[in-house]
C-alpha cells in the first residue's frame, strides 16, 4: 500500500505536547498542516518525525492538508518554543500556536468559500502599502557616555547565525528570578571600577543600559541597530505598550533612511488588524523587513536574520503576559539572544531589580548614561506634606499657584494620577451605602465624561455596566455623592480653575478608538495643550518638548500595598512621570504630594538616587529571601464556590506529602496555605491562590513538572478552572 510518514503535530490544546498523524508524502519539520482533532477542524504545526506512532497504527488519523503558503518555522523559533513551554509549564502547541497571527492558525481561513487559497493568497491581491517617503539623514551626535555604550554592545562577538543555531548550549538556570542567566566569566577589577562601560565587553551577550531620563538611550539602540543592519542582519526593537510604538515608529523610519540606504520597518501589536499583523509577520519572517518593532507578542516572531534584541523600558511589567501563557518577553529575549549569540540591550531608568542583581554580579553587561543628552539637568523634585494643608480637588494651594506660574511662562503642566473615571465610588452621606459591582467584590466606579452623555457606574474588573441611581438604594437618600478623584473628575476642575487653559485628558477611557491616542498626542506635542491629565500610558518614553511641571497626585495609594514588588513599582513609576519634564527646557520641576514624606522610597526618588533605592530593596529581600534571592511560581484556582476553589487548592498541596513521585522534593520546595484573592470575586467568579517557592530555580522546575501532570487529573475531579504561573509579578 501507500507508505506512511508519521508526524508529531503540535495542537493549540491543553492535553499533550503533540499528536500522531500521518501522510502519504514526508512533512518537513515547523510545517502546518491543517487536521481533525475530535469533531473539530484545527492548524497545528508538524514538531517531529517519529519512526513509530505512540499509539496503535489504526487510531491515526492523515492530516487533511499541508499548507505551504508560508515558509517552515525555523528550528530555532521551535526551540524557542520548546524553552518557553518547559520553562512556563505548558503544553508545546499553547506556546507556538497563539505565537502566529489569526489567518495562519485558523482553519475557516483556508476551507471557507471565500478563502481564495487562503490568507497569504488573499494578502497579495491586495495592493502593497506605499512605503514612506524618503527624508535625509539627520543622525545626532553621540556624546561619550552613548558612544561607549555602543561600542559595549557591539563588541560582543557576532559568529555566523547558521552555525550557532544547532550547537547553542541551553543556558543553565541561573541563580536569579525573571531571567534566564547564561554562565559567565567574572569581570575583571577594572570592568568593576568606575572606568568606561567599554572594558571587558565581551564578558556578556546581554547589556544592560541604565540611564537617566533623557539620558538618549534611543539614540544608543539606533546607532547600535544601524551597524548591525550594515552586516545584513535584522533587529528586533520591543517596547512595552501600543501607544509608544508611533513616535519610535517615527524616529526609526527618519533615521533607518540614509542618503546610501533604505531600511524596511514593520510593526506587530495587539492594536493591529488580522490583516496587518499577518503582513508584518510575513515581511519579517521572510527576511524582507530589516527591523521589527513590536510590543510582547512580538518575541515569538520568525527572524532568519537576528542579529540585535532591543528591551526598551525592561524593567515595565507589561512585557509578562497575563493570560494564556503567562511569559515574560523580556527574560525570553534574553534567552533567544543566548541562543543565537546576538547582542540583547536591556534599556532602563530604573532597572527591574532582576536585571540590577545580574549587572552588579558581571552576568550582565552594563553601560550606564548619567546625564542628559541635551545638556539639561535633571527636573527639581520636591515633596509637597499635605498632612495638614487644606486641599481643593486634590490640589494643594503650592500646586495650584505652581499651575498659575507654568501657564504664564507658556510652559506646559503635567498632572499625573494613575486612576481612570471620575470618582473610585459613589456613597450615600445618610446610611453609608457605596456602588457595588453586583458580579464582583470590588466597587463600580462613576464616569463622567465633561459634556459628554449621562454618568455611569461601571466595574474595572469584570466592564459591568450601571445607570447611577437617583436615590440610594437602601434608604432613597437623594444625595448621593462620588467619593476620591479620578482622571475626569481632575479635568473638569482644571477647566473650571484654568478657564483659559487647554486641558487634555490621556487615558484608556479617551484612547479607546484606533488612532486616537496618536491624536492626543500629536496635540500635545504640537504645542496645542496647556495642561495634560493623565495616567501612567503618559508616564512612558513619552518626550514632550516644552514641559515645564509635573504634578503627582495620589501617590500614596500604592504606599503600603500587600504586594512586596509595590515601592520597585511605585519608585519607577515616579521615576518615569518625572523623567517627561524638562527633557529639552531647563528648570524643570516635579512636585509630588504625601502624606509620608519620610519614606524611603520618597527619600531616594528627592535624590534621582536609583542605585542607592535599588542596592537598599535588594538587601531587604535577601534578608526576607524574596526574589531575585528566590523562585516563585502561583497557583490560582477559580470555581463557583470559594470553598471549592480552596478544596482543589489544599488537595494540590497535600500532593507533594502524599504523591511518590513528588514527596523526594518536600525539602527542596515550600506550599504555603491556599488564600482567597484580594478581590475573591470578578464575574461571579470565586478565586483562590496558593504559592510555591524554593531556593533553586531548578529545583522548583523539577516539582513543577510532575505536579502540574497531577493537577490535571485533580481539576476534573473539582470541576475548576485553574492556571500555574512561573515567576509571577503580582501576588
Amino acid at each position: 500500500g501507500t507508505p506512511r510518514y508519521w508526524l508529531a503535530v503540535a495542537l493549540d490544546v491543553p492535553l499533550a505536547d503533540s499528536f500522531d498523524y500521518y501522510h502519504d508524502l514526508p512533512v518537513e519539520v515547523g510545517v502546518r498542516v491543517r487536521v481533525r482533532f475530535g469533531h473539530r477542524e484545527l492548524i497545528g504545526v508538524v514538531v517531529g518525525q517519529p519512526t513509530q506512532p505512540q499509539f496503535e497504527v489504526d487510531q491515526v488519523k492523515p492530516i487533511e492538508a499541508v499548507l505551504d503558503d508560508t515558509p517552515p518555522l525555523s528550528n530555532e523559533l521551535l526551540e524557542l518554543a520548546r524553552f518557553a513551554a518547559r520553562y512556563y509549564q505548558r503544553f508545546l502547541g499553547e506556546v507556538l500556536l497563539p505565537a502566529l497571527p489569526m489567518p495562519l492558525r485558523k482553519p475557516s481561513a483556508y476551507t471557507s468559500p471565500k478563502a481564495n487559497g487562503g490568507p497569504v493568497a488573499r494578502l497579495r491581491t491586495r495592493k502593497a502599502k506605499a512605503p514612506p517617503p524618503y527624508e535625509p539623514d539627520q543622525r545626532p551626535t553621540l556624546n561619550a557616555q552613548q558612544q561607549a555604550a555602543v561600542a559595549a554592545i557591539l563588541s560582543w562577538p557576532r559568529p555566523n547565525l547558521e552555525h550557532t543555531i544547532s550547537r547553542a548550549p541551553a543556558p543553565a538556570p541561573s541563580g536569579q528570578t525573571g531571567c534566564v542567566v547564561v554562565p559567565q566569566p567574572a569581570p575583571s577589577a577594572a570592568a568593576s571600577s568606575t572606568a568606561p562601560p567599554q572594558l571587558n565587553l565581551r564578558a556578556s551577550g546581554t547589556h544592560l543600559l541604565f540611564g537617566v531620563t533623557g539620558s538618549g538611550k534611543t539614540e544608543v539602540y539606533l546607532h547600535a541597530a544601524l551597524q548591525v543592519l550594515g552586516q545584513g542582519q535584522q533587529v528586533l526593537f520591543m517596547v512595552p505598550e501600543i501607544n509608544l510604538t508611533p513616535q519610535f515608529e517615527q524616529a526609526l523610519r527618519q533615521r533607518l533612511q540614509t542618503a546610501t540606504q533604505s531600511y524596511s520597518v514593520a510593526v506587530m501589536h495587539s492594536g493591529l488588524s488580522a490583516t496587518e499583523r499577518l503582513r508584518a509577520w510575513l515581511a519579517v519572517s521572510q527576511g524582507e523587513a530589516d527591523v521589527l518593532l513590536g510590543t510582547r507578542l512580538s518575541i515569538f516572531t520568525p527572524m532568519p536574520r537576528l542579529g540585535l534584541i532591543i528591551v526598551d523600558e525592561e524593567h515595565d511589567s507589561s512585557y509578562k503576559q497575563q493570560e494564556g501563557l503567562r511569559y515574560s518577553a523580556r527574560d525570553l529575549a534574553v534567552w533567544r539572544g543566548h541562543q543565537l549569540a546576538c547582542p540583547v540591550v536591556l534599556g532602563s531608568a530604573t532597572p527591574s531589580l532582576e536585571s540590577w542583581a545580574h549587572a552588579q554580579r558581571g552576568q550582565y553587561q552594563l553601560s550606564q548614561l548619567t546625564e542628559r543628552a541635551r545638556a539639561v539637568s535633571l527636573p527639581d523634585i520636591q515633596l509637597i506634606d499635605i498632612r495638614r494643608a487644606p486641599l481643593e480637588q486634590g490640589f494643594s494651594q503650592q500646586y495650584l499657584r505652581a499651575i498659575h506660574e507654568q501657564l504664564a511662562q507658556r510652559k506646559q503642566v503635567l498632572v499625573f494620577i494613575n486612576r481612570r473615571g471620575y470618582a473610585p465610588v459613589l456613597n450615600c452621606a445618610s446610611c453609608g451605602w457605596v456602588s457595588q459591582c453586583r458580579r464582583c467584590s470590588a466597587y463600580t466606579v462613576l464616569h463622567r465624561q465633561p459634556g459628554s452623555t449621562k454618568p455611569y457606574l461601571q466595574c474595572h474588573h469584570c466592564g459591568f455596566q450601571a445607570v447611577v441611581p437617583r436615590h440610594c438604594p437602601d434608604c432613597r437618600n437623594q444625595d448621593l455623592k462620588p467619593m476620591g478623584r479620578g482622571t475626569q473628575r481632575i479635568e473638569e476642575y482644571l477647566s473650571t480653575a484654568f478657564p483659559a487653559a487647554r486641558v487634555l485628558r490621556i487615558d484608556a477611557d479617551s484612547t479607546r478608538k484606533k488612532g486616537s491616542a496618536e491624536a492626543l498626542f500629536a496635540q500635545v506635542h504640537a504645542g496645542e495643550i496647556d495642561i495634560l491629565v493623565g495616567t501612567q500610558m503618559v508616564a512612558k518614553g513619552h518626550d514632550f518638548a516644552n514641559l515645564g511641571l509635573v504634578l503627582v497626585l495620589n501617590a500614596d495609594a500604592t504606599l503600603f500595598a500587600q504586594d512586596f514588588r509595590a515601592p520597585e513599582r511605585l519608585f519607577a513609576q515616579l521615576m518615569q512621570v518625572a523623567g517627561r519634564a524638562g527633557r529639552h527646557i531647563g528648570g524643570a520641576k516635579v512636585y509630588i504630594q504625601t502624606e509620608y514624606p519620610e519614606q524611603g522610597v520618597y527619600q531616594h526618588l528627592l535624590r534621582h538616587d536609583y542605585v542607592g533605592f535599588a542596592n537598599h530593596l535588594l538587601a531587604e529581600r535577601e534578608a526576607l529571601a524574596l526574589p531575585p534571592y528566590s523562585y516563585q511560581a502561583l497557583l490560582t484556582a477559580e470555581a463557583k464556590e470559594l470553598s471549592t476553589a480552596l478544596s482543589f487548592l489544599n488537595a494540590a498541596r497535600t500532593l507533594l506529602s502524599t504523591d511518590a513521585n513528588l514527596r523526594p522534593w518536600a525539602q527542596a520546595v515550600q506550599i504555603y496555605d491556599p488564600v482567597p484573592l484580594r478581590i475573591v470575586r470578578v464575574a461571579n467568579i470565586e478565586r483562590a491562590q496558593l504559592l510555591v517557592e524554593s531556593p533553586q530555580r531548578q529545583a522548583l522546575q523539577r516539582f513543577l513538572l510532575p505536579w502540574r501532570m497531577q493537577l490535571h487529573t485533580l481539576a476534573r475531579q473539582h470541576r475548576i478552572r485553574w492556571v500555574l504561573e512561573v515567576d509571577p509579578l503580582e501576588i
